[in-house]
Formats: C-alpha cells, structure tokens, sequence
C-alpha cells in the first residue's frame, strides 16, 4: 500500500506561483499513474492533473490548463504540481493520489492528506 505525503502549500497572492511536492513516505508508485484533485469548502472535489505512470503523459482539468505543470521523478518517489498565475479560484485543499483511468475520467485510488493552497485577490 502506497502512502502519500503533500507539501508545498501556502498562503500567496493572486498571480504568484507554488510548487507542490508529494511523496511516498510508504511504498513506492513508479508504476502507478499519479493526479492532483482539489477540494475547496463546501464544492465537489475536482480534478487538477494526472501524470501517466507507463509514457509520461499528462492530463490537466479544463480550469488549469496552461497555468499548472505536473511531474514526477519515480526515483525519488515524488509528483510535483507546478501552480502558476494563480487565482483565488485556485483556493482549495489539493491532494495527491494513485489514479486509474476510466474513459476520460480519473479515480483516486490511494489518497494523501492533503495541502492547503490559499490565494488572496
């Protein structure tokens, strides 16, 4: 069982950039595809990125495309989101997760804690 650690959350101002980090602690998920979704108060989770474990390729949610940029190096066991431009939009609690595909949609699989991302007008 993979167990997923987020970082990199803060408080910024809108326009400003973050670079999340989240990394097994437990386990390893090079052959895991690997997404951030993100969940503000009282709105449904959304979807933010997936990284595919097999070519690389990546996915981004309509809202952040062209701002955000996922990664992940498997030999450091890490993902990263690189968030820029943000938006107060982007205020929310992001997590990192294992993903499968289901047509176009992504599932999480196993879940990290989560990281607080807020972004001030």
């Amino acid at each position: 069982q993979v167990q997923l650690v987020e970082s990199g959350g803060g408080s910024v101002q809108a326009g400003d950039s973050l670079r999340l980090s989240c990394a097994a602690s437990r386990g390893t998920f090079s052959s895991y595809s690997m997404a951030w979704f993100r969940q503000a108060p009282g709105k449904e989770r959304e979807f933010v990125a997936t990284i595919t474990w097999s070519s690389g390729r990546t996915y981004y949610g309509d809202s952040v495309k062209g701002r955000f940029t996922i990664s992940r190096d498997n030999a450091k066991n890490t993902v990263y989101l690189q968030m820029n431009s943000l938006k107060p939009e982007d205020t929310a609690v992001y997590y990192c997760a294992t993903t499968t595909r289901s047509g176009d949609r992504w599932t999480g699989n196993y879940w990290g804690q989560g990281t607080q991302v807020t972004v001030s007008s």
